[in-house]
């Protein structure tokens, strides 16, 4: 297999890598590139799920690309359009064929000597090093080989099928079959209309409630936009709106908690039956934005539960039994088939190990600069998507920032930059949520400080104009 010596090397072939490779090659066309991708197709996330419903949690017109409109006219859109849009810009934009398909990146070692990272990768066809000077790891947060697994009790004795929304079965048959599904958050929340829709008797079984929020699939603002506007104004006006109608809602209910929780709470009411227990099944004990509001496009959740094809259960599980679950308070849940929507694994660039002039690099124990490279580490970026918006925004801000960044290096002749994190302080992490993926996680993420620009701010408008601008000697950055 053909090693690769090229100027930046890009870990991953989801929005990620295919945002930062159509970014270099408009903004560094000299700069020799490939992308690395461990499966056998470009989309990442939106190629690896498959589970009924999958959908985005954010509005196209943030998600999708900047340069690349989105025109489609759903705003909240399913998986499979998503992927399509995807391939389709890598295509355009002569990305595709930069890809090198099959290629695990298991480890990454920076020579100091060389000022070039030795990136350690596993094929079919066995091992083979590559090189670059500057490594781009696009390889999302979570672990795209394991989903996070409860082992409940009792669930070797049931008699049905238990899947992982992470590894659908594409043959599994669910019309006129019993469905527990074990979670409340975005995944559930999306999965359980899908399965009544399919003909699916479906429960949704889970421990604690979480927010939910219901909006339109589609934008009322497109069609007229793209009908009077060209593509690309159109889809730029769009873009700013929701930009700012998010991040306003985002600021006003970590503001106003209190309101906020009522907000929600009566919004959900208005789209359920007279006398339903909302407070039981959908007023979660933490304030709105401490874990992610869950979407709900065109109340189809909602609808599914009033019609009677899905129902809420709030409790705990007791034990698996033959013929489904029973729950702590003694509730038998009859299923021919349990989901587990428990969640994912986060992981930290991807699993690769890394190391620096042959030190070991513990990501747990650096800072994390701009929220995107690590202290003491050069020439490497991860890419993290925003908590509380569209993961794109923070992608595409990365890529262009280190385009620049790039830019500048190439015209003072440096070849190596690093951020330096000296300020005493034990630092908290990086990803700043509560809910049970992120908990888990902790003794893995990296760090973030109490200021800028080693704090992660949810912000993409702050974002957007400390990110701007050509100067990098802001007294964090060794250039060398």
């Amino acid at each position: 297999m053909e090693s690769l010596d090229v100027d930046v090397l890009i870990v991953g072939a989801g929005l990620s890598g295919i945002d930062m490779a159509c970014r270099l090659t408009r903004a560094l066309p000299d700069h020799t590139f490939a992308i690395l991708e461990a499966r056998d197709a470009i989309g990442g996330t939106w190629d690896l799920f498959r589970y009924p419903g999958v959908r985005s949690d954010s509005d196209m017109y943030t998600l999708s690309f900047p340069f690349r409109p989105w025109t489609r006219e759903a705003a909240i859109s399913e998986g499979g359009a998503i992927r399509d849009y995807i391939r389709e810009t890598a295509t355009e934009f002569g990305i595709a064929e930069r890809v090198r398909f099959d290629q695990r990146v298991v480890g990454a070692s920076w020579s100091s000597i060389t000022a070039r990272w030795t990136v350690r990768v596993e094929t079919s066809e066995g091992e083979v090093g590559h090189t670059c000077r500057f490594l781009h790891l696009a390889t999302g947060y979570y672990d795209y080989d394991r989903g996070h697994v409860v082992d409940f009790p009792g669930q070797e004795a049931f008699s049905g099928a238990i899947v992982h929304p992470q590894f659908w079965p594409a043959d599994l048959e669910v019309a006129g079959r019993r469905v527990v599904v074990i979670g409340s958050g975005a995944t559930a929340v999306t999965i359980v209309p899908a399965l009544a829709g399919a003909g699916a008797q479906v429960v949704m079984l889970q421990r604690s409630p979480s927010y939910l929020a219901s909006r339109p699939g589609t934008d009322a603002l497109a069609r007229t936009a793209f009908r009077v506007l060209p593509d690309q104004v159109a889809h730029r006006v769009l873009r700013s709106k929701n930009i700012a109608l998010t991040t306003a809602s985002y600021m006003l209910m970590r503001r106003f908690p209190r309101g906020s929780r009522a907000l929600l709470t009566k919004g959900v009411a208005r789209l359920l039956p007279d006398a339903y227990a909302v407070g039981q099944h959908f007023a979660p004990s933490y304030d709105p934005w401490d874990q992610r509001l869950c979407l709900v496009p065109d109340g189809d959740f909602f609808e599914a539960v009033s019609s009677g094809r899905a129902e809420v259960v709030t409790d705990t599980i007791d034990t698996f039994t033959p013929d489904g679950i029973r729950t702590a308070s003694g509730r038998d849940l009859d299923a021919d088939i349990v989901v587990t929507a428990t969640g994912l694994r986060l992981v930290v660039a991807g699993k690769i190990a890394l190391d620096v002039d042959g030190q070991v690099v513990d990501l747990h124990e650096r800072f994390v600069y701009r929220g995107l490279m690590f202290s003491d580490v050069p020439n490497l970026a991860w890419v993290v998507g925003y908590t509380n918006n569209s993961w794109t925004l923070r992608a595409d801000l990365a890529a262009r920032w280190i385009c620049r960044l790039l830019a500048s290096m190439q015209r003072a002749g440096q070849t190596t930059v690093t951020p330096r994190h000296t300020v005493e302080e034990a630092g908290r992490p990086a990803v700043d949520l509560t809910p049970g993926y992120v908990q888990r996680a902790a003794g893995i993420l990296p760090k973030q400080g109490a200021t800028r620009p080693w704090s992660v701010r949810q912000n993409y408008l702050i974002d957007r104009i400390t990110m701007s601008g050509n100067r990098f000697d802001d007294g964090h950055l060794q250039l060398t």
